[in-house]
């Protein structure tokens, strides 16, 4: 710069204090104008590399409209997000027909019970307790548990220590027992009982097999017995049936047979593996081709009130898919008028369960009293009855 050497001694001369003043001026001069241009490109909408956030978004005040929108709380949140899902359950409610409604109740309420929690089972046995002494226990099967151990599936006897420590009312282990003394199938309810040693299972046995323990079940059937009332005695064989898929079932093994002119029967040689089999039955109530009937079992042959109703009288249980049919394993076919009241189509008969009920437990005392006690049917089998148009028999008008 011209007259700002150090060499320069003259009075007027600039001394070097005031030279660096001069050039700090002018430098600073040159940033403002630098600055005013930057900020007229970005009045000008115009994308800046100095202020590319700037350009896109505007400069906000947080403390702006702080009083107009509140914040929303956690709580607030969370109801919103509750009532949108309930809003969207509802429409999809609507959008349901009530065949398919049918059909989604009856799905859930099987598979619910197909693997119950063993702790649930046991708390669900020991609240449902018809009937306890010092030598029997009576409780309500649920629908769906086997009585014995069966693959991937909680059984009844898995959980009888548990629910014996329950009902003794401690957590700890106990001399208690509960073993169960007579058969129920796994898709059968009712009345279950459970005898308190080996002894008192013995006795019971010694029971039916002298049939002084009398046991009554109430079954929904697809047809109406004929005659209304009578008792069937034709003996049971376990046999293979062949087809795709190869299974055993039991069957009919009579020692009678229709004569050639059809007016008498012939009795023929017995199978000597058939085990003999006598179901007394009788009609409680039959409407839109269903019956409610009453079975009561005098021997004991593994599913002896299925096999007889099926084959014997051509009536088979409502929700049978084993006995249907004989030479296939196939979902239950029912007659139009039946889906209809039902609310089901034949395609998803297969959810429809089994509606065999253990209705009533009657056991002799020592000392000639009776043991006496009667299980209310579950619910599904009510709604059943209901949308047949049958009723109980308490439930008749006189």
């Amino acid at each position: 710069m011209k007259g700002c050497t150090p060499e320069s001694n003259s009075p007027h001369t600039p001394t070097m204090s005031s030279c660096r003043l001069v050039c700090s001026l002018r430098l600073s001069a040159e940033l403002n104008t630098l600055f005013q241009w930057v900020k007229t490109q970005t009045n000008c909408g115009r994308c800046s590399p100095f202020c590319r956030t700037h350009a896109t978004a505007p400069e906000q005040n947080p403390d702006a409209g702080s009083e107009d929108k509140p914040r929303l709380r956690a709580i607030d949140l969370a109801r919103k997000i509750q009532q949108e899902k309930q809003k969207k359950s509802e429409e999809a409610e609507v959008q349901i027909s009530s065949q398919q409604k049918r059909v989604i109740e009856l799905k859930q309420f099987s598979q619910k019970l197909q693997k119950v929690h063993p702790n649930v089972l046991a708390k669900h046995l020991t609240r449902a307790v018809l009937y306890q002494d010092k030598d029997v226990v009576i409780t309500n099967k649920p629908y769906g548990v086997p009585l014995r151990g069966d693959a991937g599936l909680t059984s009844v006897a898995s959980v009888l220590p548990v629910v014996a420590r329950m009902m003794e009312g401690t957590k700890v282990r106990t001399d208690a027992q509960l073993l169960p003394s007579l058969a129920l199938e796994k898709e059968a309810t009712g009345a279950l009982l459970l005898a308190r040693s080996e002894g008192v299972v013995e006795h019971l046995l010694d029971l039916c097999r002298n049939n002084r323990l009398q046991r009554k079940f109430w079954v929904i059937t697809v047809g109406v017995p004929v005659p209304a009332e009578g008792m069937i005695d034709i003996p049971l064989i376990e046999r293979e049936v062949a087809g795709a898929k190869p299974h055993f079932k039991m069957a009919l093994s009579p020692l009678y047979r229709m004569n050639e002119d059809g007016d008498g029967v012939t009795k023929v040689r017995g199978n000597r593996q058939a085990i003999p089999a006598i179901t007394r039955y009788s009609v409680l109530e039959s409407a839109n081709g269903c019956s409610l009937v009453e079975l009561q079992p005098l021997t004991g042959v593994k599913h002896q009130l299925r096999v007889h109703m099926a084959f014997g009288l051509s009536c088979p249980i409502l929700g049978d898919h084993k006995y249907s049919h004989w030479s296939k394993l196939a979902p239950q076919k029912l007659p139009e008028r039946v889906l209809g009241n039902l609310g089901l189509e034949q395609s998803k008969i297969r959810h429809l369960p089994l509606h065999l009920h253990s209705k009533l437990l009657a056991i002799p005392r020592k000392d000639e009293s009776e043991i006496k006690v009667s299980c209310p049917p579950p619910k599904f089998f009510k709604q059943t009855m209901s949308r047949l148009h049958l009723m109980f028999p308490n439930e008749k008008k006189d």
